[in-house]
């Protein structure tokens, strides 16, 4: 029996500065918990700590651990296939369609299929006209 996994569709990303990560958490579908493991394993993801080391994560960031979240849950990546696919492909970029990311040990993975890109182009499309339509009001 296989599993199948859906591509789970997150909501827009409001036009703010800074975020908790309870609000990171409800935007990339990704528990507090797992957010806080997430920093140890990924030397990218440096929120911004203030009074009482509450963390505040900045736009991009959200938009790296979307990538992360995708990486693992969607494409099945391991956390170092991941942590290595970030380092090689500078921070969150998406590889061509049919590259491959060798994994150690002679394991070679798939990059994203162009549906997969595809779905992400138009996230963002949305996700643009969500924050012109903010802008214009």
């Amino acid at each position: 029996m296989t599993a199948t996994i859906e591509k789970v569709v997150l909501p827009p990303i409001p036009a703010k500065r800074y975020f908790t990560i309870g609000e990171v958490s409800e935007l990339c579908g990704v528990k507090p918990h797992v957010l806080r493991y997430w920093e140890q394993e990924f030397t990218q993801l440096r929120p911004v700590k203030r009074r009482g080391n509450r963390r505040y994560y900045q736009h991009h960031e959200v938009l790296l651990i979307r990538r992360i979240r995708e990486l693992l849950y969607e494409q099945g990546f391991t956390i170092n296939g991941a942590r290595n696919r970030l380092d090689s492909h500078g921070g969150g970029a998406h590889g061509a369609p049919g590259d491959l990311v060798d994994e150690g040990e002679g394991a070679v993975v798939p990059a994203a299929t162009t549906a997969a890109a595809a779905v992400d182009v138009e996230q963002l499309r949305k996700e643009l006209l969500h924050v012109i339509d903010l802008l214009g009001h």
